[in-house]
C-alpha cells in the first residue's frame, strides 16, 4: 500500500482536500485528530508532568486554549510537546495502515515535515494558499484576531521550506476548482501505483 502525505500551512485547506480524497475512496488518516484523542488517553499522564493539572478540565478534557498558550510563546515546551505527541501518533499512524487494501493512503497532518515523518511516506501533497486567505480563513474558523493566526503561521515552516518537499502541490486560492485538482491527483497517483512508478 503506498502510503501520502498532505500537509499545508494553518489555513491552507488540507483538510478539506483530504475530505475529497475521502469521498472519492482513499482512506485518510487525521494525524492532528488522532493527536488529540492519544493527548487525552495514552499520553495524559505525560501532559499533566509536562503543563501542570492546568491542561485538563474537570470533566477530563484536554485544556487546549491553555496548552496553545504555552506552546504558542515558547519553542522550548513547543518542541517538548512534539517530542511526546509524535513518536506516539507515528505508531497509532502504522497500526492503522496495517489495516488498509486499498492501493494508496493518505496521511493529513499540520506538521508532517517538520516532525520529519514525511520521510516515512512514499509521496507528498502539499496545499497551498494565499497568506491573506489563510489567515481570513482562520478567524472565521476559530474567531482568533489577526495577531494569534500570525503567530501561528510563524510557529510553521514558510510556504516556500513546503513547497521544496511536495511531490504534487494543489493550489486552493478559490479560483484554481478544487475538486477537479483532487480528482487529476487522485486518477495521476492511482496510474501510478498501477505501474508500481512510487
Amino acid at each position: 500500500m503506498t502510503k501520502i502525505g498532505i500537509t499545508g500551512g494553518i489555513g491552507s485547506g488540507k483538510t478539506t482536500v483530504a475530505r475529497i480524497f475521502e469521498v472519492l475512496g482513499v482512506p485518510v488518516y487525521y494525524a492532528d485528530d488522532r493527536a488529540k484523542i492519544l493527548m487525552k488517553t495514552n499520553l495524559a499522564p505525560k501532559i499533566k508532568s509536562l503543563f501542570g493539572l492546568q491542561s485538563f478540565d474537570e470533566a477530563g478534557e484536554l485544556n487546549r486554549a491553555f496548552i496553545a498558550q504555552k506552546v504558542f510563546t515558547n519553542k522550548s515546551m513547543l518542541q517538548k510537546l512534539n517530542n511526546l505527541v509524535h513518536p506516539a501518533v507515528q505508531e497509532d499512524y502504522l497500526n492503522w495502515c496495517d489495516q488498509i487494501t486499498e492501493p494508496y493512503s493518505l496521511k493529513e497532518a499540520a506538521l508532517l515535515i517538520e516532525s520529519g515523518s514525511f520521510r516515512q511516506l512514499d509521496r507528498l501533497i502539499v496545499v497551498t494558499a494565499p497568506l491573506e486567505l489563510r489567515i481570513k480563513r482562520v478567524q472565521k474558523r476559530d474567531g482568533s484576531t489577526e495577531e494569534m493566526v500570525r503567530q501561528r503561521i510563524a510557529n510553521q515552516l514558510s510556504e516556500e521550506e513546503r513547497l521544496q518537499q511536495a511531490d504534487f502541490v494543489i493550489s486552493n486560492d478559490e479560483s484554481s476548482g478544487l475538486i477537479k485538482q483532487t480528482i487529476d491527483l487522485h486518477h495521476k497517483i492511482l496510474e501510478f501505483t498501477r505501474k508500481s512508478a512510487f
